[in-house]
Parts: C-alpha cells; sequence; structure tokens
C-alpha cells in the first residue's frame, strides 16, 4: 500500500474545513483505504468521522489486495485522542470481492464487534450502483442496534432503500447527469 503523499493530505484536509464551515456532518475517507490519513485529518480538522473500505478481512481489488487493520486503526484513533471520530467502516465494499468467502452476517459482525466500528456501509458493486435491497435487509438484520449507512446508489427513484438505513452517503446522484466526473448539481441536491 502506498500512503497517501502529505500535499494531497493537506489539500483534502482544507476541504474538509471548508465543508465544516457549512454546519454539516462532515467525514474524511482517503482512497484506497489510507484510514491513518483519513483519522488525521478528520482529528486535526473537527470531523465527524472517517470511512474506512476494509476495516477487518482482506478485500482483492483493482488496486491489488487491501487488508483491514482494524487493531491498527483503533489504536492510531487512541494515539490522536481522537475517540469522538466514528469508524464507518465498509461490508462488501464496491469495486472489490472478499479474498476468502465470508457470510455477510458475519463480516457485519465481524467489523462491529471484533472491528469496533461505530457503523457500518453497505453500497452497490460500483460507484453509483444501488445496494441491492436483499442485502441491505441482510446488513441491517445482523447490525441489530448499530447504524448503518447506504454508502452508494440512493437516489430519489431508490428512496424506499433508505427506509432500510440510518444514513446514506450521497455522491454520484448529486453530480450533474449523475457523473462522478461531474460538479454537483444544485437541482439534483434538491430533488434528493
Amino acid at each position: 500500500e502506498q500512503p497517501t503523499p502529505p500535499h494531497q493530505i493537506a489539500m483534502i484536509a482544507r476541504a474538509v474545513e471548508a465543508c465544516l464551515r457549512l454546519g454539516k456532518p462532515v467525514g474524511v475517507n482517503v482512497l484506497r483505504n489510507d484510514v491513518r490519513a483519513a483519522l488525521g485529518i478528520a482529528a486535526a480538522t473537527g470531523a465527524g468521522f472517517v470511512r474506512v473500505n476494509v476495516h477487518v478481512g482482506a478485500y482483492v481489488t483493482d488496486q491489488g489486495l487491501i487488508e483491514g487493520r482494524a487493531f491498527e486503526t483503533l489504536r492510531y484513533r487512541d494515539t490522536l485522542d481522537a475517540r469522538d471520530v466514528a469508524i464507518l467502516a465498509d461490508v462488501r465494499v464496491k469495486h472489490a470481492t472478499p479474498l476468502a468467502p465470508v457470510a455477510v452476517d458475519v463480516e457485519v459482525k465481524d467489523v462491529l464487534r471484533r472491528g469496533m466500528a461505530d457503523a457500518v456501509v453497505v453500497t452497490g458493486t460500483g460507484t453509483g450502483e444501488p445496494v441491492s435491497p436483499d442485502l441491505l435487509a441482510e446488513v441491517r438484520a445482523a447490525a441489530g442496534d448499530s447504524t448503518v449507512v447506504i454508502g452508494s446508489g440512493l437516489s430519489p427513484s431508490r428512496a424506499e432503500l433508505a427506509g432500510l438505513a440510518d444514513a446514506a452517503i450521497v455522491g454520484t446522484w448529486i453530480k450533474r447527469d449523475g457523473r462522478v466526473d461531474q460538479p454537483v448539481d444544485p437541482e439534483r441536491v434538491r430533488r434528493l
């Protein structure tokens, strides 16, 4: 794994600070799985949460094998005295496949119990792709009272999925024409 270059961390921190001035919840996700950088940014800026794509287990991705390091992540959060920064951890993360077969309910429980994540994030298979209602229901059942976050694919036409989750992270749909490479479209934000 290549650590994120310092200049990118600094630029992300500046962007987070600007977003925080809007008075809305802000989280940090440094791709692909640089949760140490994300925690550092969150601790320095006051962001409320980080997202880690692989917190426990191992996944095969287009960037290679990514291994979860929950213990190191939790220890680093303690080192930063940032226990108020929540950890949102993916299960069945997009653009990836588990290295070894694992049942969804087992993965959810591992993320929450062994990985001590504050919430689980569930996505579709790719950026902007909706989570399957069956997978979301399975994650919701396994998570019990823990927070479940939809991490991709939420749109007005899929609003019913929001009823199975506690929160959602929306990126692609609010961009012009629903394209990730376009700027945010204020009208799409209002519609959502």
